[in-house]
């Protein structure tokens, strides 16, 4: 009567587990043992690609002509350097009264830093100096501007 139960479920094999294996040596022992192994690869898996490459890559990879960034001209580093003396202020004063770091104050003195407008503007506020256009170290104009 045991034998004609047809509620009773008997399994022969041993399910494999949901979880990945990602270990090479999980994988083997999984195949010679016979189970089922399925192996997908992931596009960009694990990495932070959000930039879609184009056919240009290719063509700038060949690019034998040396590329570099415009730097601070030194003039605008001497005259950041002269109108912080002038207002009694070190580089690390400067720096925080604008809300950037030492580093940078040094690295426009220097003449080491790709020119960024919002920098060169706050420092142009700071020390009451000209850092752009043909006017580099005349005093700034506190007046509106003209329409």
């Amino acid at each position: 009567m045991a034998e004609s139960d047809w509620d009773t479920v008997t399994v022969l094999r041993k399910k494999g587990s949901a979880a990945q294996s990602k270990s090479k040596q999980a994988i083997i022992t999984a195949q010679r043992k016979g189970e089922e192994v399925e192996t997908s690869k992931k596009w960009a898996a694990g990495q932070n690609k959000q930039h879609v490459i184009t056919k240009n890559t290719a063509k700038l990879d060949r690019e034998t002509e040396e590329l570099s960034h415009q730097r601070v001209p030194l003039e605008v580093g001497k005259v950041i350097q002269l109108g912080r003396q002038n207002k009694g202020l070190t580089q690390k004063d400067l720096a925080t009264k604008i809300n950037e770091k030492p580093q940078i104050i040094a690295e426009y003195e220097c003449g080491k830093a790709i020119p960024n407008n919002q920098v060169m503007g706050k420092i142009e506020r700071a020390i009451g100096l000209k850092l752009r256009g043909r006017e580099i170290g005349l005093p700034l104009d506190a007046g509106p501007k003209k329409k």
